[in-house]
C-alpha cells in the first residue's frame, strides 16, 4: 500500500482530499498543524476526520505563527474581512491571507513523508474558488514540486515526493460533489475564520461565503450550524 501525507486543517477540502486518498488505497498519515489560529475548531474538526477515516496516523505539529502576525488569522490587531461580495471574493489578496503559510505546511510535510517512508503528499490547494491566495495557485505547486526534488533525500537519490494536488482545478460545488460521492461527512468539518465559542460559523468571512455558495451550487444541504 502506498503511504502518502494527507495535509488535514479539518476544512470542507481537505476532508474531502482525506477521503479520496483514502479510497485510491493510501494509507494516509495525516498531518495537522497548530499554528496559533483564530480558528481553533478546525483542529477538533482535523481530529474527527482523521478518526472516521481510520487513517494510520494523525500527528497535530505545533508552530506558533503569531510571532509573526500580518494576518487576521494570527494577530488580532489585524482586521477580518466580512460580508465581501461572493463575486469579488478572490480578486484580492484578503486580510486572512497567513504569510508563506502552505509553504511552511508543504516543508514540514516534506519532512514528516520522509521519515514515514511516504512517496506522495496531498493538499487540498484550489485556484477556483479561493480567496486569493498566492500559494494556491498551479505555478506555485510546480515551483514547490522542484525544490522538493532538490531539497530532499528521497529527491536526490531519484524517488522525488510527488505532490498531489487533485482539487487543484475544481470548483467548491464540484468538490462537494466528490465528497459526497466519497460519504463525506460534512458535519464534522469547519471552515469558517471566525467561530464563536460554541462552534457556530459566522457565515460572513470569505471561507464561508465560498463554501455556502458550493453547497448551493451542488444542491447539497450545509449540515453545519451558522450564527447569522
Amino acid at each position: 500500500m502506498k503511504k502518502c501525507v494527507v495535509l488535514l486543517s479539518g476544512g470542507l477540502d481537505s476532508s474531502t482530499l482525506c477521503a479520496l486518498a483514502k479510497s485510491e488505497g493510501r494509507e494516509v498519515h495525516a498531518l495537522t498543524i497548530n499554528y496559533n489560529q483564530r480558528n481553533v475548531w478546525e483542529l477538533n474538526a482535523a481530529r474527527e476526520v482523521a478518526r472516521v477515516n481510520a487513517v494510520a496516523e494523525h500527528l497535530i505539529f505545533p508552530i506558533d505563527l503569531t510571532l509573526f502576525g500580518g494576518s487576521a488569522l494570527t494577530d488580532s490587531s489585524v482586521k477580518l474581512e466580512l460580508d465581501v461580495p461572493v463575486e469579488n471574493v478572490g480578486k484580492s489578496i484578503p486580510t486572512s491571507y497567513v504569510p508563506a503559510r502552505n509553504t511552511i505546511f508543504l516543508s514540514l510535510a516534506l519532512g514528516f513523508a520522509e521519515t514515514r517512508g511516504a512517496s506522495e503528499i496531498w493538499i487540498g490547494v484550489n485556484q477556483l474558488d479561493y480567496s486569493g491566495y498566492p500559494d494556491c495557485r498551479p505555478e506555485y505547486v510546480e515551483a514547490f514540486k522542484k525544490m522538493a526534488a532538490l531539497a530532499t533525500k528521497a529527491g536526490v537519490e531519484g524517488q522525488s515526493l510527488e505532490i498531489r494536488t487533485p482539487l487543484l482545478y475544481l470548483s467548491k460545488s464540484e468538490i462537494i460533489t466528490l465528497g459526497t460521492s466519497l460519504g463525506v461527512d460534512y458535519s464534522l468539518t469547519r471552515t469558517c475564520y471566525d467561530l464563536d465559542q460554541d462552534g457556530l460559523s459566522c457565515g460572513r468571512c470569505e471561507s464561508c461565503l465560498l463554501r455556502k455558495r458550493g453547497f448551493e451550487e451542488a444542491g447539497v444541504p450545509d449540515p453545519i450550524p451558522y450564527r447569522n
